[in-house]
């Protein structure tokens, strides 16, 4: 990923914390474990995406219901990101991180040996508040490993397991999903966690913190302008992404007549195009930020709009999949610089809220696009997605100022 958005990060940094005095190579050692966690954490975020029509023959709910996998961490992990920043204190971080990802690890645990769908529940509420922890407290750690004239290039690497994460739990959840069932993909989900908790007590050094976060210091985001109009037009459009990604692989089975095995290579696809979005992303942003995050959300909005009606048919259905992957593998990119130009001086709290918005966004859009399809169906959570990928566009456009 680019140090554009390895800069954009810089406000998840422990506020007045210094750099751990570890040799360069145990420390990009110990840069890569924590993006190798981050990785497994957002895969296992996603995972239900993949497996998500499996689950609902299997525990025999509606796909609709079957949603609130992703609806449920979101909402905890929305909470737990503030909530933990401020109780944690001064709490060795390296300490917190073996904590969070020790609960990565039971919530992987539950769910795969979940009876029914209330205790699959039960494990990914614990997986939220795991998912929030981390995310507020470990995507700005890049900093505090390396010397400091590193410190973009570790961000990155970090943002890049979370990017990767985030793009490759859908795809792989289909694969395994069609291959050996729902069950054996929270059980590589585990083993993957168990394996980022021992890479973790063996290359993290201590990770003290000087000055902890006042609650006071979670709306410093929100006090800017730019800040406001970034956060609402965040939460219109990622609303929009997960109302209709989530549902995304029984759209491509029933509308589009895909069988499991072409679904998991087409949301293969859609992971590789959205990391050369990634790419990007990072570049346009660092030209103009606001143009270049206006376009990925009009490059959302597109293939909402058009699938209802186009994606019958397999040519369009993976044309417009592709589309859609590009523009949601830059968005992250371009929002992360949006937030840090238009608040520089927000300490770790900022960041909390942040990653508060954009859990609750996906926590929502999932819950909005379940409750639409099992009343109207696929096609009007789709139409429902577009549409308020729409508002978020005319907001941006209306009152986003150019960043300086």
């Amino acid at each position: 990923m680019s140090n554009v958005q390895a800069a954009a990060s810089s406000p998840a940094r422990d506020t007045a914390s210094s750099p751990v005095a570890a040799p360069q190579a145990n420390a990009w050692v110990a840069v890569f474990t924590i993006a190798l966690t981050a990785a497994v954490f957002c895969t296992t975020e996603f995972l239900p995406v993949g497996i998500l029509r499996y689950i609902s023959a299997g525990l025999g709910v509606s796909e609709g219901t079957a949603g609130y996998m992703v609806t449920a961490p979101g909402l905890l992990a929305a909470i737990a990101a503030p909530f933990l920043t401020v109780a944690i204190k001064n709490l060795d971080r390296r300490f917190v991180l073996w904590v969070l990802s020790a609960l990565l690890m039971v919530s992987n645990l539950v769910d795969m040996l979940a009876p029914n769908f209330a205790v699959l529940i039960a494990g990914r509420v614990l997986f939220g508040i795991g998912l929030g922890g981390f995310w507020a407290i470990g995507a700005g750690l890049g900093g505090r490993l390396v010397e400091a004239k590193f410190a973009a290039r570790a961000t990155s690497i970090i943002f890049a397991g979370v990017s990767i994460g985030m793009l490759i739990g859908g795809p792989a959840g289909a694969l395994l999903g069609d291959l050996v069932g729902w069950r054996p993909a929270f059980g590589v989900s585990l083993l993957l966690s168990a394996f980022a908790l021992v890479l973790q007590f063996i290359f993290l050094p201590p990770l003290h913190v000087k000055q902890s976060v006042a609650a006071r210091d979670l709306l410093g985001i929100w006090r800017t302008a730019n800040g406001k109009v970034g956060l609402i037009a965040m939460f219109l459009i990622l609303s929009g992404q997960f109302a209709t990604y989530t549902y995304v692989t029984p759209f491509l089975a029933q509308v589009s007549g895909f069988d499991g095995k072409a679904i998991s290579s087409i949301l293969l696809g859609y992971t590789a195009i959205g990391l050369l979005g990634n790419f990007a992303g990072g570049a346009g942003a660092g030209r103009n930020v606001k143009t270049t995050f206006l376009l990925t959300i009009l490059f959302v909005l597109l293939p909402l709009l058009l699938l209802p009606t186009l994606g019958h048919s397999k040519v369009w259905a993976v044309a417009l999949l592709a589309v859609w992957g590009l523009a949601y593998g830059a968005m992250p990119v371009a929002l992360q610089v949006w937030m840090a130009k238009a608040a520089t001086d927000v300490p770790e709290g900022g960041m909390a809220l942040f990653v508060a918005n954009f859990q609750i966004s996906i926590a929502l859009g999932s819950l909005a696009g379940g409750l639409i399809i099992d009343m109207s169906g696929i096609a009007g959570a789709m139409y429902f997605g577009a549409g308020i990928a729409a508002l978020s566009a005319l907001l941006l456009v209306a009152l986003g100022k150019k960043p300086a």
